[in-house]
């Protein structure tokens, strides 16, 4: 999951052989209408071509958390929720968001994810100057593993994440 991480955030594809298995499946539950993404993708290139080639066109300075507190690991599954933010390279707007990976391995031979849910619950949308607030935050919280305590408790006060908050507070 690290490493899906610093794929994805990073925009390195060349580590995604080492997540997926060939034969891999993303779904992407849209529960939001504020951000646009395919609601899937099936096999290894084409999961790489959604996850890191048509996401790393349109957004940079990505941190993507999850929270080790809000987390399940059963047999050959693992759930945890999600905070992302990123900013968009057409014009620097900043996106805080969050949602829930509730991923499936196959333990044949080295442990790669063959599905993979990522649900959508909020993506706001901020104005680029709430780029130094927002990233003077996310850059002192431990990376890529976080409480969702931690990360609420040191939230920006502003107003247009009280839908990101409320999310992260149910799901506690």
């Amino acid at each position: 999951i690290q490493r899906y991480i610093c794929a994805k955030d990073k925009n390195r594809p060349e580590l995604m052989p080492r997540v997926f298995t060939i034969a891999a499946r993303l779904e992407i539950v849209m529960k939001t209408h504020t951000i646009v993404f395919p609601l899937g993708a099936d096999g290894l290139d084409a999961i790489t071509d959604v996850l890191i080639s048509q996401f790393s066109q349109n957004y940079e300075n990505v941190y993507t958390f999850c929270f080790f507190d809000a987390s399940e690991n059963h047999e050959n599954k693992y759930s945890c929720d999600w905070l992302v933010t990123m900013t968009e390279k057409n014009g620097g707007s900043v996106r805080v968001g969050c949602g829930s990976y509730n991923w499936s391995f196959d333990h044949q031979q080295e442990i790669l994810a063959d599905h993979l849910i990522i649900t959508i619950e909020q993506m706001i949308l901020l104005s680029p100057d709430s780029y130094d607030q927002i990233f003077a935050w996310v850059t002192k919280l431990p990376y890529p593993r976080c409480s969702a305590d931690e990360m609420l408790e040191t939230m920006p006060s502003l107003a247009l994440l009280n839908p990101v908050r409320n999310q992260i507070s149910n799901k506690k």
